[in-house]
């Protein structure tokens, strides 16, 4: 059975066209976003009616739903969405500028939000569905530089956990994907982009990480229609994941942290268990 996507973030060259090409040859149809829908038309046009190229700001709720109701008219409804758009700025924890803040949680979370409230009551309706919430290694792992969208992706994978559970019942499935470095546009803007930051304490260490992201562009390991093509088949199984991390080196980064995680708080479970009140006074009567 051929299933309808809703993909935001479809700016070419990143990882929404990757998850539409994807798609496309399984034979599924797809709704493609993007805040300059024109630069999807050459790529659309030969898949005829299996694709609607849509024009939506993601932070703007107004537009998510038009989007949406766009896409379930146009197809009769949504059966996966891939909540793709995002980027990652980089500063201090303590010296990022507030407005920027808070562009960082309303583009990479509080959107996140707003797509899937406005697609999930037609797959509650339908009790199926599948809900894929780009997020990143940074959702497992704190990435220096980026402790802002660290934070936002966090939050992201919380959100994703909790949802989770609460619409099993409804027949609605849900994955968390954290890719690693993959090679799309994500770098490409920090050459143009001059390092704004209030302390400098901390301007060295951006500094770094600003050459280093340069460095880096074009040459990330990760292939976007590989990835894309991965999650389409894990999706497809029959005991699908519920966390998928993408990349060789963001694998072996999030397993790193899960292991230290875990020796760290074992290293420390007289300590945890020690605060508790004494278990007879808990299982006493009338307590």
């Amino acid at each position: 059975m051929n299933r309808t996507w809703f993909i935001t973030g479809g700016t070419p060259g990143g990882f929404g066209m990757a998850f539409a090409d994807a798609a496309l040859e399984s034979g599924d149809r797809v709704a493609l976003t993007a805040r300059r829908p024109d630069e999807l038309r050459a790529w659309a046009e030969p898949y005829g009616d299996r694709v609607l190229a849509l024009g939506l700001d993601v932070t703007d709720t107004r537009q998510v739903h038009q989007a949406v109701t766009a896409a379930e008219a146009h197809f009769g409804g949504i059966d996966v969405l891939v909540n793709n758009a995002g980027r990652g700025w980089y500063g201090s924890v303590e010296g990022m500028d507030d407005a920027a803040v808070r562009h960082v949680f309303e583009l990479n979370f509080f959107a996140v939000l707003a797509v899937t409230r406005a697609v999930l009551p037609g797959m509650r309706a339908r009790r199926n569905g599948w809900i894929i919430n780009i997020s990143s290694v940074a959702g497992l792992r704190g990435v220096l530089g980026f402790g802002h969208y660290t934070a936002a992706k966090h939050a992201v994978e919380g959100m994703t956990d909790v949802l989770r559970q609460e619409v099993a019942p409804l027949g609605v499935k849900v994955l968390a994907v954290q890719p690693g470095a993959f090679r799309t546009r994500a770098y490409a803007g920090f050459a143009d982009e001059p390092l704004q930051e209030s302390i400098e304490d901390y301007r060295p260490m951006l500094e770094g990480i600003r050459a280093a992201m340069i460095e880096q562009n074009g040459n990330q390991p990760g292939d976007p229609l590989q990835g894309a093509r991965a999650v389409v088949a894990a999706i497809n199984r029959d005991n699908p994941p519920r966390r998928l991390v993408l990349g060789d080196a963001g694998y072996e980064a999030v397993i790193g942290e899960l292991e230290s995680m875990l020796t760290e708080i074992q290293a420390h479970e007289n300590v945890s268990r020690s605060v508790d009140f004494p278990q007879a006074d808990v299982l006493s009567p009338g307590t």
